[in-house]
């Protein structure tokens, strides 16, 4: 159950006019009072006797009673209480003992408070309801509402228990603010996938991904083609900055600003420093620490090798160094998804969309340790787009894979640390993950597939011996599944290059545990290639560039029975 307090209003009979009506695409149905401070209240929607106006001079009787100097001018206040969908319909009955429970819990009418604010609760569809009250005591006192959200909040969650509805993971204050109504309502008119706010939170992360200055991240907001305001103190140092969509606009054709901080509580100027800090002198002017990645396909490989080490961070390091690792990770996502092919863009892009709750709790990151994830952003950032082909698009899958276990690790770290909302964000990004490898993994472990089942049956044998050898507890795992062809071909391939194949599979097993992969052999293909500094697209290998044609680069992996083909599922 997902409790909105939504922004404060100075009209009253407006509110009332939207409860009541039609909605803005019709979907309002049966408008209808289902609970209010006093039994009388007159309905509109079931009473045809009863009016608007009636309705709103009754809620605003405190107001009116103050002088008019003393009297609020945002005075109406507004919560609607939100289902699940996967909840059952609940009852007048039902809703109005919940509309009680909240407005005692916020402030606005506690429990035996017989001078408290004015309020009514309205009903107009199966799923959830609005409350609206006007912030005027009967005693012509204002309510205390101090932390009515996270008041709110509470309430709801042991509303869940008591109607037995979907548990709604707590959250711990750090999340960023959700959209308005208002802001999701303008939207829809204008046929965004997004509200401002959260197309401006992504953008903004996007920029900041990798960024190493001040003069950096505002450039890349700029470039990214949003309209900036900054804001300077006398000293001449910079205290923050504004952004806004340049079709965004308000009543009066301005553009809609949004303060850093109001999108999400690590966007603020001081605290995207802080991700500034463990930059020498140089980096902090601009210039990069070490040298510009050659191309794309060599910055994924690099976010491959900087994923594996926070992975391991994140098992073994201290809580604050985990958390600058974490939201590190988020930064590597928004690169990753700013810069990969169409064909893996969309899922990569809610990956990144999905995790940024994940970034930030109440642990406090210790900055500097997260340098080799920020620079694996940078690097992504500044080798530009990749193609979804070739060694391009297979070092994406590289890195996804890598990635994919970063995040589940994250997930779990924050499970342990009883962060409900962060595990929930990170599992949910592990998702999108997953589509994404399966689209950018299918061509070239489709390669290796094929490369595997050429080789002769005495190598294959051999590539076994080694496999029993290092890791004799998965062999026969590994063995069965379809993806052993594409593991055989990189054995084959480490072998050619000058590698013990049996001493990297050793290594790449003992790096971290293995029963819990859907493919073992799909997790060591990547692991070994990695390590061996072998190309990523298997066409690559010198005794095969000569010999793969355009059409064997792109040779998918066989749709015939699930035996014969490798098992994409991470």
């Amino acid at each position: 159950m997902i409790p909105s307090i939504h922004d404060r209003g100075s009209e009253t009979i407006g509110l009332i006019r939207y409860l009541y009506g039609p909605g803005t695409k019709e979907e309002h149905t049966d408008p209808h009072l289902v609970a209010a401070f006093d039994p009388l209240t007159p309905d509109p929607g079931r009473d045809p006797k009863a009016t608007y106006e009636q309705l709103q001079r009754l809620l605003d009787q405190p107001v009116n009673a103050l002088p008019a100097g003393k009297r609020p001018e945002k005075h109406v206040w507004h919560l609607s209480v939100r289902a699940a969908p996967e909840d059952p319909v609940l009852s007048d009955e039902n809703w109005a003992a919940i509309a009680r429970r909240m407005v005692a819990a916020t402030g606005i009418a506690p429990d035996g408070d017989e001078a408290a604010c004015r309020w009514a609760a309205v009903r107009h569809a199966d799923d959830h309801i609005h409350i609206i009250a006007t912030l005027v005591r009967d005693d012509g006192r204002r309510p205390r509402l101090h932390n009515e959200a996270r008041r709110a909040q509470a309430a709801c969650r042991r509303i869940e228990v008591d109607h037995d509805l979907r548990r709604v993971a707590p959250g711990d204050g750090t999340a960023a603010k959700p959209p308005t109504s208002a802001e999701r309502h303008k939207a829809e008119r204008e046929g965004r996938d997004r509200t401002a706010r959260e197309e401006l939170r992504e953008t903004v992360r996007r920029a900041v991904a990798g960024a190493t200055s001040t003069d950096e991240f505002l450039g890349r907001l700029r470039d990214a083609g949003l309209l900036v305001r900054t804001k300077v103190l006398p000293s001449g140092d910079l205290q923050g900055y504004k952004v806004a969509l340049p079709d965004d606009r308000n009543g009066n054709k301005e553009p809609v600003y949004y303060a850093g901080s109001t999108l999400a509580p690590d966007l603020s100027l001081p605290r995207i420093r802080k991700r500034f800090s463990g930059n020498t002198p140089s980096q902090d002017s601009g210039a990069p620490s070490v040298e510009a990645p050659s191309g794309p396909a060599t910055a994924r490989r690099r976010t491959a090798t900087a994923a594996w080490q926070a992975v391991l961070v994140i098992d073994h390091a201290e809580d604050a160094q985990v958390a600058a690792h974490i939201a590190a990770a988020g930064e590597v996502l928004d690169a990753l998804a700013k810069t990969s092919a169409a064909h893996t863009r969309a899922e990569l892009r809610e990956a990144a969309f999905k995790f940024e709750r994940a970034t930030r709790s109440h642990v406090q990151a210790e900055r500097g340790h997260d340098h080799a994830l920020r620079q694996a952003a940078r690097d992504l950032v500044r080798s530009g787009p990749a193609l979804g082909r070739g060694e391009d698009g297979a070092t994406t899958a590289m890195a996804i894979d890598m990635l994919f276990f970063l995040v589940t690790a994250a997930a779990h770290w924050h499970a342990k640390k009883n962060h409900a909302q962060q595990a929930a964000a990170a599992r949910q990004a592990a998702e999108h993950l997953r589509a994404a490898y399966r689209a950018a993994a299918d061509i070239p472990l489709g390669v290796l597939y094929q490369w595997g089942r050429r080789l002769p049956l005495p190598l294959r044998q051999r590539q076994a011996a080694y496999l029993r050898q290092a890791v004799p507890e998965l062999a026969e795992q590994a063995l069965a599944e379809p993806g052993w062809f594409a593991l055989a071909a990189t054995l084959a391939d480490a072998e050619a290059a000058g590698h013990d194949p049996a001493g990297l599979l050793s290594e790449a097993a003992g790096l971290r545990e293995l029963e819990t992969a859907d493919s073992v052999c799909e997790v060591l293909v990547w692991r070994l290639r990695r390590m061996a500094d072998l190309p990523a697209d298997a066409t690559a290998m010198p005794e095969r560039a000569a010999t793969a044609s355009p059409g064997n680069s792109r040779t998918a992996r066989p749709s015939a029975s699930r035996s014969d083909q490798p098992h994409r599922t991470r």
